[in-house]
Order: C-alpha cells, then sequence, then structure tokens
C-alpha cells in the first residue's frame, strides 16, 4: 500500500477525494447507464478533476515550496512525495477515461451517432464545415502569434487552446527547417458550445468537437504566413484558485473578493495537459514559457480535452439514451394553491428535492413578497442560479415595500463573479446587503419572514441542506424544512442578528451553529450514544453527509465504535475514517452513493428506534464546515417527518446496486446483499409517490 494512503487510522484526504472521482468514473463505465449519461460522468469526471488541481494540488504544491512558514521540513518532504503519488493516480484515472470516452464513442456509432474530425470529412461536410468557420468560428476567434511577443500572454483556465506550429523546409535539405512559427488559439466554447451538429445523412447524425472544426480551416488562419507544414494540437492548464485574505482591514468584503477575481487569471499554474502527440519543442517552448518546472504536474492526453464540455453533449432528441424523466412530484398535504403560510402554521413540512417540487420555495417566496402583512424578509445566499427565480422573488418584495435583507456570500469558490453581480443587482433594487465576517464563509441556508398577525410578529421559515438554486434542485437530492415553530425562528433571528453585530456571539435553543456550537453539541449527541452503550443499551448513530474529514471528529465515532455504538455512514465523497479495523472501528460501516443525483443532504440521527434524535442542515463534518464557516443544522421535532427522514435514510442505506463500500483499500467495491435489488434513488421517488396514495 503507497506510504500516504493511511496515516496510522486516516485515510489521505486527497486519495479519498481521487478515490470518489473514481466512482464517478465508475459510472461512466457502468454500461446498464444509459449511454449520452455515461458521456456525461465523463464530464462530471473532467470537472471534478480541473477543481481538485486549481484548489487541492495547488495547495500540497504551496506546502512541498515550503510557502507555509509553520509546515516542518518532514511536512515539506512529504507533500513532494504525495505530488507524484497524486499525480500518477491522475495520469492512470485520466488515461482510464480515455478509454471510457472512447467505448461510449464506438456504442454511439451503433445508435447512428458519429463524432468525426477534420480528418474524415466528406466534400460535402467540408463545404458546411468551412462555412460555418468563415461565418460563426473566424469572428470569435483571438489567435496569438508567440515567438516575439515579450511576454507569454495570460491563458484561461477555463478554456482550451490550439498550440499551432508551423514551418519549412529548405528547398536544398527537405531536412532542414527554418525557426518554427508558434502560436496559440483559443477555442471560443463560450459563445458558440463546445459541439458542432453537421447535416444529417439519412439517418445518420454527424457531431463535430469545435477544435476540429478550427483545425480544417487552419489555412484560413494563418494564410498570410510562409509555412509548408502546419500542426495543432489541444492544451490546457490549471491555475491555483486560492484565495488569499487580504488582512487590509480598511477594504471591503466585496473589494478584496473584486479584485481576487479578476487576479485569478494570473494564478500560478499547477498543471498542464497536452495531446502526447505534440511535437518535442513545441512542448518544451510552452513549458518553458509559461514557468511550468520540475513541480508541476505535466499530464499527457489524447486530442481532446476539456471533456467537462461533455456534459453538455446534443442529445439529438434521443431520449432511449438518457435517463427517464419522471415529475418532481407534490409535497403530500401541501398544496401550491392558497397560502402556503397558512399551510405551514398548521404544521411543519419537509421538501426532499429533486424528488419533489421545488417549486415549493418559489411559492414561499412569492407569497411573501405580496402579502401586505409581511414586513420583512431575510435570506442567506451561498450560489444562485444564473438567472435566479430566488432572486426575482425578493426583487420583486422589494419593489413591494417589503425590507428584505440578503446575506450574500461573495466568496463562494468560483461563483464570486457571479454572486458580486447578483449583489449590484440588489442593491439597485433597495435589497439591504450582508457581506459576511471578515474571516468566516457563511454557508448555511436559511430563510426567514416576519408577518404582522393580530399585532403581534409572527415568523415562518425554512432550513435547507442545499443552495436555494433551482437549477441544482432538479439534480441535487437535498432537504428542506418549512417551519412556523416560533422558538425555531428566534433562533434564525439571532443569527441574523449575529450577520449584524458578529462581536456579540448568541446563543441558540435550538439551532446547531457553527463555528461555536455545532462541533461541541455533535460531541455531546456521540457521548449520549456511548454512555448508552456503556449501560447495556442499544446505541445507534446514523450519518449522511457530503465529505468526513475532521479527524478530532473521526476520532470521537472511533471511540463510540469502540464503546459498543452501532455506527452507519454514508458519506458521498472524502471520507477519511476507516472502517471495519478491529479494535478501532468494528462497530461502523460506511457506504457511498454516487447515480443519477448528486447525493447532497446533511443527516444525523442519534439513538435506537424509537428513541431517535433527528437533525439537517448545512454542515459537512470537515474543519471548515466546524470552524471556519457559519452553519446551521436544525433539530427535527415533528414525528411524521423525523419518520420521513429516517425512512429515506434507510432506504439509502439498503442500497445494493449504486452503493460502493468503504474501507482500507479505497478500492470502490460495489455493495451486495441477498434480495432484491434496491437503487435508492429510484426507491426513494417510489416512496414518496406512493406516500400520495396513503
Amino acid at each position: 500500500m503507497p506510504y500516504n494512503l493511511i496515516s496510522n487510522k486516516y485515510i489521505n484526504r486527497e486519495i479519498s477525494w481521487l478515490s470518489f472521482n473514481e466512482r464517478v468514473l465508475q459510472e461512466a463505465s457502468d454500461k446498464k447507464v444509459p449511454l449520452l449519461e455515461r458521456l456525461r460522468f465523463v464530464g462530471i469526471f473532467s470537472n471534478n478533476m480541473d477543481e481538485f488541481f486549481k484548489v487541492r494540488y495547488a495547495k500540497i504544491q504551496r506546502i512541498s515550496e515550503g510557502k507555509f512558514p509553520e509546515k516542518s521540513k518532514f511536512e515539506i518532504r512529504q507533500a513532494k512525495k504525495l505530488l507524484k503519488e497524486i499525480t500518477n493516480i491522475a495520469i492512470q484515472q485520466q488515461n482510464k477515461m480515455r478509454y471510457v470516452r472512447r467505448g461510449i464513442f464506438e456504442e454511439l456509432k451503433l445508435h447512428d451517432i458519429h463524432l468525426i474530425d477534420e480528418r474524415n470529412l466528406n466534400k460535402k461536410q467540408g463545404e458546411f464545415v468551412r462555412d460555418f468557420f468563415i461565418n460563426k468560428v473566424s469572428p470569435s476567434l483571438f489567435t496569438i502569434v508567440l515567438n516575439d511577443l515579450p511576454e507569454f500572454p495570460i491563458i484561461k483556465d477555463t478554456s482550451i487552446y490550439l498550440a499551432v506550429k508551423m514551418s519549412k523546409n529548405k528547398i536544398s535539405d527537405p531536412t532542414d527547417f527554418a525557426q518554427p512559427i508558434y502560436a496559440l488559439v483559443e477555442i471560443p466554447t463560450d459563445s458558440l458550445g463546445r459541439f458542432v451538429v453537421l447535416p444529417k445523412e439519412g439517418k445518420k447524425n454527424y457531431i463535430m468537437l469545435l477544435d476540429d472544426v478550427i483545425r480544417y480551416n487552419l489555412d484560413e488562419i494563418f494564410n498570410i504566413f510562409d509555412y509548408n507544414q502546419i500542426e495543432a494540437h489541444v492544451i490546457k492548464i490549471s491555475r491555483d484558485a486560492q484565495f488569499d485574505e487580504d488582512l487590509d482591514r480598511t477594504k471591503s468584503v466585496l473589494d478584496k473578493v473584486s479584485f481576487y477575481v479578476r487576479q485569478r487569471q494570473k494564478g500560478e499554474p499547477v498543471r498542464l495537459i497536452y495531446d502526447d502527440a505534440i511535437a518535442a519543442d513545441t512542448l518544451e517552448f510552452l513549458k518553458q514559457k509559461m514557468g511550468f518546472d520540475d513541480l508541476d504536474s505535466l499530464i499527457p492526453g489524447g486530442r481532446i480535452h476539456n471533456h467537462r464540455d461533455f456534459m453538455g453533449f446534443p442529445d439529438l432528441g434521443r431520449k432511449k439514451l438518457l435517463y427517464k424523466q419522471y415529475p418532481a412530484l407534490p409535497i403530500k398535504d401541501l398544496s401550491l394553491h392558497g397560502s402556503i403560510l397558512k399551510q405551514i402554521k398548521a404544521k411543519d413540512r419537509l421538501l426532499y428535492a429533486p424528488y419533489h417540487n421545488y417549486q415549493y420555495v418559489l411559492k414561499f417566496l412569492r407569497e411573501a413578497a405580496l402579502d401586505p402583512k409581511v414586513k420583512e424578509i431575510k435570506i442567506t445566499i451561498y450560489r444562485l442560479a444564473k438567472n435566479s427565480q430566488i432572486a426575482g422573488a425578493l426583487i420583486n418584495a422589494a419593489k413591494n415595500g417589503k425590507k428584505v435583507t440578503v446575506q450574500i456570500e461573495l466568496r463562494a469558490r468560483f461563483d464570486e463573479a457571479h454572486n458580486i453581480k447578483y449583489a449590484e443587482i440588489f442593491k439597485n433594487e433597495g435589497i439591504n446587503l450582508v457581506f459576511g465576517l471578515p474571516d468566516i464563509k457563511v454557508h448555511s441556508k436559511v430563510c426567514m419572514i416576519e408577518r404582522e398577525e393580530e399585532g403581534k410578529i409572527q415568523r415562518y421559515g425554512f432550513i435547507s441542506t442545499g443552495n436555494f438554486n433551482e437549477k441544482t434542485a432538479k439534480i441535487y437530492t437535498d432537504y428542506t424544512l418549512f417551519t412556523a415553530d416560533q422558538e425555531i425562528m428566534e433562533d434564525v433571528s439571532k443569527l441574523f442578528d449575529f450577520f449584524d453585530i458578529n462581536y456579540k456571539i448568541p446563543k441558540y435553543k435550538h439551532l446547531l451553529v457553527s463555528p461555536h456550537y455545532f462541533r461541541k453539541k455533535i460531541y455531546a449527541l456521540i457521548n449520549e450514544q456511548v454512555n448508552r452503550a456503556k449501560a447495556g443499551k442499544e446505541a445507534f448513530i446514523r450519518m449522511k453527509m457530503n465529505s468526513l474529514s475532521d479527524r478530532r471528529m473521526i476520532d470521537r465515532l472511533y471511540k463510540a465504535s469502540q464503546a459498543g455504538v452501532k455506527i452507519h455512514l454514508i458519506v458521498r465523497g472524502i471520507n477519511r475514517l476507516i472502517p471495519g479495523i478491529k479494535g478501532l472501528s468494528e462497530n461502523i460501516e460506511a457506504i457511498s452513493i454516487v447515480d443519477k443525483f448528486l447525493e447532497h443532504p446533511r443527516l444525523f440521527i442519534f439513538g435506537p428506534e424509537g428513541e431517535e434524535k433527528v437533525f439537517i442542515g448545512s454542515a459537512d463534518l470537515m474543519p471548515r464546515n466546524l470552524d471556519r464557516r457559519v452553519e446551521v443544522t436544525t433539530p427535527v421535532y415533528d414525528p411524521e417527518i423525523k419518520k420521513e427522514l429516517i425512512d429515506t435514510f434507510n432506504i439509502s442505506w439498503n442500497d445494493n446496486v449504486k452503493a460502493r463500500i468503504f474501507n482500507e483499500l479505497q478500492d470502490n467495491q460495489y455493495k451486495k446483499t441477498e434480495g432484491k435489488p434496491i437503487r435508492s434513488q429510484f426507491a426513494t421517488y417510489d416512496y414518496y409517490s406512493d406516500k400520495l396514495k396513503q
């Protein structure tokens, strides 16, 4: 086993993350998954890998270069070894992904879908591609000749480029070439997309990558140069995306983040991916000009890069090659007709997206925007949809004279520019903006309204495990609790007061709030089960989350296991805990589910059947969520909703189709059990569908 897979009793964080991305690649490889969905999992894998290098790899590289003074020489040496290890794994996964992608392309041919390139166009297709290039592509191109530039241009890590080499051999000696001319052509996928659908021929559909359209027309771009050989190979880079907190207290959060967004494209390059058919001299020229050295990651690949674009591969109307779409269900006994506030006042309600219709969230906000008795709306925003209906409802409320306060987190990674744009829109509409705390991100997902009823203020709200984003609500699984419980809403009100006056830390009666109370409360809940086990009583902990990496929390779970507490963990991504080790964690079992939807809830259940304490919220069990972010987790008191949450956890736990087992080998074995197949995401939909019939 490689040195860094396990350090004593913890899986290495980066290795665990790469193991998660391997599970994504398993979905792309699974022949039972619809063909175009498999291609989209290739895109998800690639997108994940991009973020890994820009964030996690970049941080390890910084450590290896001694850029963190607090790190010891031993830690620096370990970081250097880890860089080599994760680079090797990344190359292996990249090669596997290419093999899987080629297999998918071959299978697509059986369905009359052909991905072709510039080398195999017939005359009619060639004419179409030439015309498309002249009229659509050429006006959008950025082309840079590199040889005589005093500085290498800044190239974007969100784009791919054709690295072009033009050369001419001497007539007297065909093997003697003059100095090559090097150039870069940016592929304008932002404006044109990555895929060009060519005219159909009979039953056959043809699709071409935009990069290959440009390759076919290189002579149109470079006809002013004197060459007799030209070649073009795709390259892409990843840059360090780490946010260095500016300690200048005179600057606003908006100014700091705006500056950071502008500077991000100048971040240190940490990975160069290139076509392995590229000429050696071209690669060496690029490496030197872009400042890559021996510590940087050089990843050879094939002709095609930026596979994340395959998430948008055209389906050509082939619905049979996609997952069957099921209509989002209504919440039982919660109508979208009439007042939703009145219904919530009578009883708490639970929305589980995407199984339930997300329109309930929008209905809540739209009703609040129009209701004359609603005086104020407060909400936290982390990631919004591109054309957000949530934002529209808040703006509508402000136009109707409501006092609207939006706590918007400008430092949401890779959404900074998007959130700055929305902050400017909100400000122009008269919405009160709060930009969070100087050193702590606000990651909580809460909303509260204040309504005047019979001379008193009645509060309503919702607390969620996921972002208020109607687009991702169709593909992320998340719980949202609607409640008019006045004691819980009083705690939410204290939270918003804390955003305004953050030198005063409030005390909460019900909510578990990071960074001040959540860790301590989870410790106490674990200890309750430990004490039960020591007293000979049944003790049980069930948790579902995105990531489990906090070592102190893992140690608490190990101690609970040693005391005899049964622990079931469902962790989608990073999991540093090692289940099933005799004398340490033999009472812990852990699985991961990767399937059609992205598993995103945070659900915590403490206690045996009939005595469960149940919580949902925004926090994973990671150091940043526990200690460096504002997170909100709420208890669930309604007996029916508690049962619903426990039921859906159990459905996931019993998955024997898409569940993988965590073990010390990190080999992503599928969980196999006797009996009928249970695919939890489909079974969950059936569970809610059946509830409507009861």
